[in-house]
């Protein structure tokens, strides 16, 4: 298993390589020239800025059995098709049983955002954010 992580507004990059360091995982960062992202102990790989750049480097590297961490939903739905597993920064691992809803979300909100309905941005990120992320990363990385 290697981690695969869509580094472009990823709250939890240093979260998970410390994860990642205690079970001798290797990870993969991938960011545009916008979100240069450097850690040790990890590999970063950096492309163009461009409409889903990112999202399609990580889909044409991505193994089964690895594990993509990433929000992007419809990135998700293409990295489980490649039987990968996913998990977003707050700990929702994304499954064939609960991406579809998802995806049905996200398009319903785009249609709010056209007819002028903006939605509140995101609250600040909590500890109990960080730590439900940790504890879904590891339960996943127990199993390797």
């Amino acid at each position: 298993m290697t981690i695969l992580i869509d580094a472009d507004g990823c709250p939890v990059v240093d979260l998970t390589l410390q994860t990642a360091e205690k079970y001798n995982v290797p990870v993969m960062i991938l960011c545009d020239t916008a979100h240069q992202i450097q850690r040790d102990g990890a590999q970063t790989l950096t492309f163009e800025k461009g409409a889903d750049s990112v999202d399609f480097a990580l889909v044409n590297r991505v193994c089964p059995g690895d594990l993509v961490i990433t929000q992007d939903y419809g990135l998700a739905s293409m990295c489980l098709a490649r039987r990968a597993r996913v998990l977003n920064q707050n700990g929702l691992e994304y499954t064939s049983e609960n991406i579809d809803g998802l995806l049905f979300r996200r398009h319903e909100n785009k249609k709010l955002l056209r007819a002028g309905k903006h939605p509140k941005g995101s609250p600040k990120r909590t500890k109990e954010q960080d730590a439900a992320y940790k504890n879904a990363l590891e339960k996943i990385l127990q199993t390797v």
